[in-house]
């Protein structure tokens, strides 16, 4: 069980048979002779036991079967940061022709006789700037110095699932590293100080960091984050975060935080990075999150909190009350939404996701892309004045009136509905005849009367039919193509609708539906060739 780069092994990083363990215990274990390891399992259906043997508890395991006794020969220590890299893209042992040796760089293979084998080798790992040793069991910095003599301008490094077992190791390796700005450390199970480390400034052009599934915690992360003064990314997937307290002078320069998987976050905890002055992303995937109420901002206005994001991802929440998208408009610089995979957004029927899309839009103004989709001016105008039909009624019955002066609705439907005011100044209050009964998400099949022009041929008489609001525009232009014997792909269509007379809207996408459009009964259907 020699090893260089320690000599306590309790704490230590352990591969045994590609199975990853963490050292709990180390000394003889009666009646059998020997010195034994007691290790706690990554995979605790691995163990046979929870540290206990006959009575005796040795050490302690988080789960029943977590742990085992092995011999120490049997256990993989792992290797120092240089012994991965010439593995990874040196072979040493490479093919000899001639007295001729090969080194791999990158996917190139180049050739070359004694000593200057050596030379070659320094000279081109010196060049090194991207270096993945993802799954190389490196475990340590090594010597002293050698890191940075042999590959000093790397500027990506990904160290995941390896066998590093402390902050302070992963300190000695990135000290070597002078222009590092981005390091990938997910899976390894690392212990990090609970105090501020010294500044060392030896991550002082850091800019990406990556910490998943390595179960640091939120005070871990203050703690450690005063050594990354430009961090732009961080990290933290799967990690049991809490958020405990308020960044004070540290994260500053955040941009970018992924809190994904971390199970539960509420709005109390956000609240605490609410005041990152830069964050423009955030990620709070299947975090439990089901509510959010920005108490600094009324019905209609912008709230101070989250000043400069942009960018929110909330999938795989319980998020089942429209307040919550309502709230959403209320961030000053969000223009990017994904919601998938949620209650109030994710209904099976296919009309009725559509139907939802369309009301998120109408709630939130700023909004550009929606679910990975970019929202086009025309998909945003269908989208409110749909919604501004479908929730006609209700505002009526709430003191809605087409009349300013007369035009009142409660508190309790503008709290529902912050934006329906604004609608009604956009497009003009609904009219009476255009009031819908239905519910959010029962949209039955409706048949609207159309007009139909050919305008490709003089004097062709205008047509009439009756047409279903969520047929698409290809099944119209088949119909039309039987009509007037026309080929489907020379038919280009568009309308003028009765509301705005000398405006023709063009139908350009041939799976979006007449609804889509915002095509209703009356309006006249433009055929061209």
């Amino acid at each position: 069980m020699t090893d260089s780069c320690t000599s306590d092994v309790i704490g230590r990083r352990v591969e045994v048979n590609g199975e990853r363990a963490t050292v709990r215990f180390s000394g003889i274990v009666p009646p059998v002779a020997g010195l034994w390891l007691g290790v706690e399992w990554d995979n605790p259906n691995r163990g046979k036991h929870d540290g206990s043997h006959e009575g005796t508890v040795y050490f302690k395991c988080r789960h029943p079967t977590g742990g085992s006794f092995i011999r120490p020969n049997k256990v993989n220590f792992g290797t120092d940061f240089i012994t991965a890299v010439k593995r990874q893209y040196v072979l040493e042992d490479g093919l000899e022709e001639d007295g001729k040796k090969e080194i791999v760089w990158g996917n190139k293979h180049v050739k070359t006789v004694g000593f200057d084998f050596l030379i070659k080798v320094q000279s081109q790992l010196s060049k090194l700037q991207e270096v993945c040793l993802n799954r190389h069991t490196v475990s340590c910095a090594g010597d002293e110095g050698v890191i940075a003599k042999t590959c000093p301008n790397i500027k990506t490094l990904d160290l995941s699932e390896n066998l590093l077992s402390s902050w302070e190791e992963v300190t000695r390796i990135a000290d070597q590293l002078q222009h590092l700005n981005v390091l990938i450390l997910s899976k390894n199970k690392l212990r990090f100080p609970s105090d501020s480390p010294s500044l060392t400034g030896t991550f002082s052009t850091l800019k990406v960091l990556v910490l998943n599934q390595t179960e640091i915690t939120w005070a871990e992360v203050l703690a450690c984050a005063a050594g990354w003064p430009v961090l732009e990314e961080l990290s933290l997937k799967s990690d049991g975060i809490f958020i405990s307290e308020r960044p004070t002078n540290v994260l500053q320069t955040l941009k970018l935080l992924d809190l994904s998987c971390n199970q539960p976050i509420d709005e109390d905890q956000l609240f605490l990075i609410a005041h990152l002055p830069r964050l423009e992303k955030l990620n709070l995937s299947n975090t439990g999150i089901s509510s959010i109420h920005f108490p600094d901002a009324e019905i209609g206005c912008k709230t101070s909190m989250f000043p400069s994001l942009q960018y929110l991802i909330v999938n795989d929440n319980p998020i089942s009350q429209w307040s919550f998208i309502n709230e959403l408009d209320k961030l000053q610089s969000l223009h990017t939404l994904s919601c998938m995979r949620i209650p109030v957004a994710g209904v099976p029927d296919s009309k009725t996701a559509q139907t939802a899309r369309q009301f998120i839009i109408a709630k939130i103004g700023q909004l550009k892309i929606l679910n990975r989709q970019e929202i086009e001016p025309r998909e945003r105008r269908g989208a409110e004045l749909d919604y501004r039909k479908a929730f006609g009624n209700d505002w009526k019955k709430a003191g809605g009136h087409q009349d300013p002066d007369r035009n009142r609705p409660s508190r309790d439907f503008i709290a529902a509905h912050p934006r329906y005011q604004l609608l009604c100044l956009k497009y003009g209050a609904p009219e009476d005849e255009e009031f819908q009964t239905q519910q959010p998400f029962v949209l039955k099949k409706q048949l609207l009367t159309l007009k139909i022009k050919y305008l490709n041929e003089v004097g062709q008489q205008v047509l009439e039919k009756q047409l279903p609001d969520s047929m698409t525009i290809q099944k119209v232009k088949g119909l039309l193509s039987r009509l007037f014997k026309a080929p489907v792909s020379e038919l280009q269509l568009s309308y003028e609708s009765t509301k705005m007379p000398g405006r023709e809207i063009e139908l350009e996408n041939d799976l979006k539906s007449l609804q889509f459009y915002s095509v209703e009964s009356g309006d006249c259907l433009l055929v061209r060739r």
